[in-house]
């Protein structure tokens, strides 16, 4: 399928062909008829990315300051790593499009169904759409599909005339006369408002004052008497600005001309340095409104389908949209006089030319029409490359940030033949496959998993999916490493127990620790010692928000599965043995803000005799080294510290080792690729992975019970 992207690294606009997405669960398959460009939003987007390094470091310093902790983090290496990563990939663009259900997985929506989508990254400039159930919105049947498709940005605007909380009557100015103020102005005099707007172009009052503007201004400070003599000088009950501008002047002027107690509400993107006295000495409701309404940025409202009840939040982002398809559909918003410029896809990249102003020439609503596909969606994109046929084959499932930076690197330095790719984004995938040479990109995960051609898989994808992937390349005799955890349940392990045993199986579990060299060295160090070991291992793992999807049972079952198994695995490699029993604790903090199971301390008796002390914490602060391991055995004592170095104290003298902080990963993938390529059993056995998964799921039966319990 044909999709507007951007190269992160130079910002150029490209059309490329990608492999169209899978029908998501709870959602539906949509092919668009038409996406609409939201000027102001895309054109800061565009044009920052295609500013310098230099310059877009000024005008983004959040981002700045996300890589310098990760350097303080990760190290320099790591952190160029992902930078590099992210300048190399392409970014989607749009939000808000219209076409036909191709696929529902949702009883809401049917096949043929006319919709309006939404959703950064989801409703974006593509033929093929993949939506979530509360994204979309059914069509009436007089509403064209080029009118449809500014649902979405009537939703942002009808959410930020919601916020101001207008009456019958009152008197509101609208600073910013672009799409959205278009709308908002239609929407406020359908409200029964007055309503004053003002821009900095003048060009768009004439369309202002066809909507129902009572007066239009250019917007400045020098015209603030004709602005009082509107409001018949006691001020604008409201103002809302949907302007798109890094200016301060337009929150300035919203507070200078909202009359005492009056409510300002941002909806654009502009600057928001408030001066106080004037904000001080009318004590005006200053507000941001999110969005296309309640249930935004809520991954269980928007990925997972969940409503909110509806006699408790009237209007969510999916009863907005509702409510602008009918305000189409009885006539009272008017979005087919917005349209200036129509462009078909392949034709996009003229569409950019007009907002970044590389082309001159008066637009508001563009408009990117796609053509009728008859041929079923194509989830694949072929970048033919030689092989050789003695090259082991590799799929990869899942790319994400972790496996782009942690994992492909090093299968891609190895002799190894990357056929295949698959995520369910086409833009991620696509990038991917470019940046690491992947024969094959596709939508298709399963497809990896039977291709002939592939003989070692990589799974990378979210906890909760493991278990499937490894389940199916069971049943496909394909051996498959995949990143912890290797189940989130019980019922999971018993159906990989099962089918390892009967297909002889061949499953690695990401478990890099162990091949670091810090705990190689310890491992070396207490090899001519036979007594039990005491291992105390602290790990800072910091605080994650609490709605996070790795706490949810079905996607992660928490951090003592997802991230605990790790340390669990390092405790069964410097043992050499098998935990028989755990005991756990976790924090009884009463506070809401505190996930207790992130704070807990597993107690695990080995089967030598040996004794592991598991503290996780997500309490501590981030300046701290995150991992801290101590073994005592045999009247001697290793101590590692964050992989940059390891003390050893025996026979009354101390030996001190540097290492460079990595945590094993390219260690881990050579050693997996090897034992393929070499027909030897993969370096961790079965066994100990099933062991850690179990001891996983017995600390948290102990939380449960406050017991130990036996493996």
């Amino acid at each position: 399928m044909l999709q507007v992207v951007q190269y992160q690294k130079t910002g150029e606009i490209l059309i490329e062909d990608l492999p169209a997405p899978s029908c998501p669960e709870n959602g539906i398959l949509v092919q668009t008829a038409y996406s609409v460009i939201s000027a102001g939003t895309e054109k800061i987007s565009v044009t920052n990315t295609q500013a310098s390094l230099i310059q877009r470091a000024k005008q983004q310093p959040e981002q700045v300051r996300q890589v310098i902790d990760s350097v303080k983090k990760e190290g320099i290496i790591n952190t160029l790593v992902k930078v590099k990563s992210k300048l190399e990939s392409y970014k989607s663009l749009g939000y808000s499009a219209a076409g036909v259900v191709l696929e529902s997985r949702t009883d809401k929506f049917r096949i043929g169904d006319r919709v309006a989508c939404g959703g950064a990254g989801l409703a974006v400039h593509a033929e093929y759409l993949a939506i979530p159930r509360n994204l979309a919105v059914k069509i009436p049947d007089n509403v064209e599909f080029y009118q449809a498709c500014y649902t979405t940005l009537g939703a942002i605007a009808l959410q930020g005339v919601r916020q101001a909380n207008v009456r019958l009557g009152e008197q509101v100015a609208v600073i910013g006369l672009g799409l959205l103020g278009q709308i908002t102005v239609q929407l406020l005099k359908a409200s029964g408002c007055r309503v004053l707007g003002l821009d900095i172009d003048e060009s768009l009052f004439q369309k202002a004052n066809s909507y129902g503007c009572d007066l239009t201004l250019f917007s400045s400070f020098d015209n603030i008497n004709q602005m009082k003599q509107f409001s018949k000088g006691n001020g604008f009950d409201a103002v809302l600005i949907t302007a798109s501008t890094n200016s301060n002047e337009p929150i300035e002027l919203a507070i200078e001309i909202a009359r005492k107690k009056g409510r300002v509400v941002i909806v654009g993107a502009v600057n928001m340095n408030l001066p106080r006295s004037p904000f001080y000495e009318k004590e005006l409701e200053i507000t941001i409104s999110c969005s296309y309404g309640p249930g935004r940025y809520d991954p269980n409202y928007e990925d997972e389908g969940i409503d909110y009840p509806y006699p408790y939040v009237r209007w969510t982002e999916n009863r907005n949209m509702e409510a602008i398809v009918e305000l189409f559909g009885n006539g009272s918003l008017d979005t087919k006089s917005l349209t200036t410029h129509i462009f078909s896809i392949k034709d996009a990249v003229k569409a950019y030319d007009l907002i970044t102003g590389k082309v001159k020439d008066d637009y508001l609503g563009i408009l990117i029409k796609y053509p009728e596909i008859n041929d079923s969606p194509k989830k694949f994109i072929q970048y033919p490359k030689e092989r050789s046929k003695d090259k082991i084959g590799i799929g990869f499932i899942g790319a994400g940030q972790f496996g782009t930076s942690y994992l492909l690197p090093h299968i891609k330095s190895t002799n190894s033949s990357l056929v295949a790719v698959s995520t369910n984004n086409p833009v991620n995938v696509a990038t991917v496959a470019k940046q690491f040479g992947f024969e094959i990109a596709t939508t298709d995960s399963e497809s990896i998993i039977t291709n002939p051609d592939i003989d070692l898989i990589f799974c990378a994808t979210r906890h909760d999916s493991h278990s499937h992937y490894v389940i199916q390349a069971l049943k496909n005799n394909k051996p498959i490493f995949v990143e912890k955890p290797l189940a989130i349940n019980i019922e999971q392990m018993e159906e990989i127990d099962k089918l390892v045993k009967e297909m002889n199986g061949r499953v690695m579990v990401g478990y890099n620790r162990r091949f670091s060299e810090p705990f190689r060295k310890i491992k070396e160090l207490f090899s001519q010692f036979s007594e039990p070991k005491f291992i105390t291992y602290r790990v800072n793992a910091g605080k994650i928000p609490i709605n996070h999807w790795v706490y949810r049972e079905d996607q992660g079952s928490g951090r003592i599965i997802g991230e605990a198994c790790h340390f669990i695995d390092c405790m069964i490699y410097l043992t050499n043995s098998l935990p028989k029993q755990v005991f756990a604790y976790s924090l009884s903090s009463s506070s809401d803000d505190v996930y207790n199971r992130d704070n807990i301390s597993i107690v695990i008796k080995f089967e030598n005799g040996s004794v592991g002390n598991l503290n996780y914490l997500a309490n501590g602060d981030s300046k701290l080294d995150k991992e801290y391991c101590e073994v005592f055995c045999g009247s001697s004592v290793a101590i590692m510290k964050n992989f940059e170095s390891l003390d050893f104290y025996s026979s009354g003298r101390i030996s001190k080792y540097k290492f460079d902080g990595k945590k094993g990963h390219k260690e881990e993938i050579i050693a997996v690729i090897n034992s393929i390529s070499q027909g030897k059993p993969f370096p961790i056995t079965y066994e100990e992975i099933r062991a850690v998964s179990f001891a996983t799921f017995a600390a948290q039966v102990s939380l449960i019970k406050e017991l130990p319990i036996n493996i």
